[in-house]
């Protein structure tokens, strides 16, 4: 009973609408039952893992990127499609939540060390709140206590950004400096390590977003950033323990982080875990392979360029890569490309029998069709069944966000490249380039990524985080921190389409599978072939996928929709009823 007590009085303690809080719930318990003991602490912190801020069981957090075609253009990068009516995100709840536990979790029959540990676990959370809050909508009210409903703060405006980050760095350090776990062999609760992973992510995204977006008038403060961010991911990589999964060689390591059922624990700090048993499961499958839920999202081939030959090169150093043919381009890559998308022998699982599965353009636009996070046998493609965990925290980001800090400060050595990045294209079974770093820009990059940047470094740096961490919910907000949202507006291209109404063997098993036409569908056609009509119009309607040379060329999809990307994209818009309640937070730049 005492369980449930607890249980009723942390659900009145989360609730904004409750009353004012030194009033006693109608039950035996007090504040005593939690902040008294420190059961109670941990039962109340744990309450933290299921907010509304934080990542879940999903794996479709790239939706927003550039490197994906997805069903429909985002209305966030369509003109007149987006503004305060239709935002979101400003919500305070989970915060209220959080600050009521930090200020009462000051009870003397608790050890100090005790309850700093969960104050840690707590602050963390906060830190975590924020830097959310901040990446999506640049300044906003620093609270640091829980407010009564008739508190002025309520109706208070927005705080700096450097307050505010300034703020966030301080709980992130409290949070590292106290949490006492360093060890959760279920890799589903916060440690030690995994706030110094945070604390590695969110620093190198302020760092870099201080040095790139000049207009902040931040720069001279974006180094402290970048420090912060290469000690924090040094701390982890000297005394985490942690290392790059190798298991089964370079052609199968990469891909089992995604797919398996529980944590591979010397790569992945924190999980999101399914189980059966209380019905937790994602819909992996279900969002990647169906042709009527997910967003039938695919990768763009200018993206699918950026992954380089197994000799190190860059792929796009051939002039023929331009005009070669889908089952060409895929050799002898990045043995991570075979890991991502369907190419070659991948096969699935069809009632217990593996079956040739190339692209199926029923579910892809573009013909590079995601698997990293699906499971192979089709029995899991009917809906949220997936078992497999969701990696929240790798190794591998902690290894690209401390070379990416220091090659953002200059100071990136050749054996930190070798630790970091030469680790990472080794499991990939790259086989030069390993150990020193790069002293050649590639022009590929330069022109259709970064044009600003002639830094070799720091170039392969982005490559590698492009490559390493996609499909992982962290390309947006790269792209934010980067100043290059001028990507979203990139074009949604596919492989290469030599000619019409010619059928092609994609996978090379000798079965035709996919061909392209225009006006009246071949009859007959080939058998087993999927015909895919990419005339200008179908009825008096516009065709969406075509070829870009007209009856040749790259498959394109949707570029008749305009996509547009002004400087108030890099904030979202205070949503407008939140706006009319508080007219001191006032409306981001740009946004009405």
């Amino acid at each position: 009973m005492k369980k449930q007590y607890i249980w009723a009085l942390l659900a009145c303690l989360g609730l904004a609408a409750c009353k004012k809080l030194d009033q006693k719930p109608e039950s035996t318990a007090t504040k005593d039952a939690v902040f008294g003991t420190e059961n109670g602490l941990k039962l109340y912190t744990n309450s933290f893992y299921n907010m509304d801020f934080l990542p879940k069981n999903s794996t479709s957090q790239d939706a927003m990127s550039d490197y994906l075609a997805v069903r429909s253009v985002q209305d966030f990068i369509r003109e007149g499609g987006f503004g305060a009516n239709n935002s979101s995100g400003w919500s305070w709840g989970d915060l209220r939540n959080i600050n009521y536990f930090i200020a009462n979790c000051n009870n003397p029959a608790v050890p100090a060390s005790v309850r700093n540990n969960y104050l840690g676990i707590a602050r963390y959370f906060r830190a975590y709140f924020y830097m959310e809050k901040v990446k999506r909508f640049g300044d906003v009210p620093w609270i640091g206590k829980p407010l009564n409903i008739d508190d002025p703060a309520l109706n208070a405006g927005r705080d700096k950004r450097e307050l505010v980050m300034d703020s966030v760095l301080a709980d992130i350090n409290f949070a590292c400096a106290n949490i006492q776990a360093t060890n959760d062999p279920s890799r589903t609760t916060v440690t030690k390590w995994v706030a110094h992973a945070y604390k590695s992510r969110l620093c190198l995204f302020e760092g870099t977003f201080r040095k790139y977006h000049t207009e902040l008038n931040l720069v001279s403060t974006a180094n402290k950033w970048l420090e912060e961010a290469a000690s924090a991911a040094n701390e982890i990589i000297k005394n985490g323990g942690y290392s790059i999964n190798n298991n089964g060689g370079p052609g199968v390591s990469y891909r089992q982080v995604f797919t398996s059922n529980t944590p591979v624990t010397n790569e992945v700090l924190q999980a999101s875990v399914a189980d059966i048993n209380l019905g937790v499961l994602n819909e992996a499958n279900w969002w990647w392979t169906s042709g009527t839920y997910g967003a039938k999202a695919s990768f763009t081939r200018t993206f699918i360029n950026t992954y380089l030959k197994l000799d190190g090169t860059p792929f796009t150093n051939d002039p023929a890569y331009r005009t070669m043919v889908f089952k060409d381009e895929v050799k002898n890559r990045d043995l991570r490309l075979k890991q991502t998308i369907r190419l070659g022998d991948y096969k699935r699982i069809t009632s217990g029998q593996p079956v040739p599965a190339p692209p199926v353009f029923s579910y892809t636009f573009t013909g590079y069709q995601p698997i990293k996070w699906t499971l192979d046998d089709t029995y899991f493609d009917a809906g949220a069944l997936n078992t497999n965990a969701i990696a929240l925290f790798r190794y591998a980001e902690v290894l690209l966000n401390y070379a990416e800090a220091k090659a953002e400060l200059g100071t990136l050595t050749d054996s930190d490249w070798a630790l970091t990045v030469g680790a990472l294209r080794a499991r990939a079974g790259i086989t030069a380039g390993l150990s020193t770093k790069p002293t050649l820009a590639d022009p590929y990059l330069i022109a259709n990524y970064f044009p600003g940047i002639t830094d070799a470094t720091i170039l392969e740096v982005r490559r590698e985080r492009g490559i390493e961490l996609s499909l992982e919910g962290l390309r947006f907000p790269d792209i934010l921190r980067w100043k290059r949202g001028s990507l979203m507006e990139q074009e949604w291209n596919g492989f290469y389409v030599p000619s019409l109404n010619t059928p092609m063997d994609l996978n090379e098993d000798g079965i035709l599978d996919v061909a392209f036409y225009q006006g009246a569908r071949p009859n007959p056609g080939a058998a087993g072939v999927t015909y895919v009509d990419v005339s200008n119009t179908i009825g008096n309607a516009t065709n969406s996928q075509k070829l870009k040379n007209g009856t040749s060329g790259e498959l394109t999809w949707m570029n008749e929709i305009p996509r547009k990307w002004n400087e108030r994209n890099y904030y979202y818009p205070i949503p407008l009823n939140d706006l009319q309640r508080n007219p001191n937070l006032k409306q981001n730049p740009g946004w009405q």
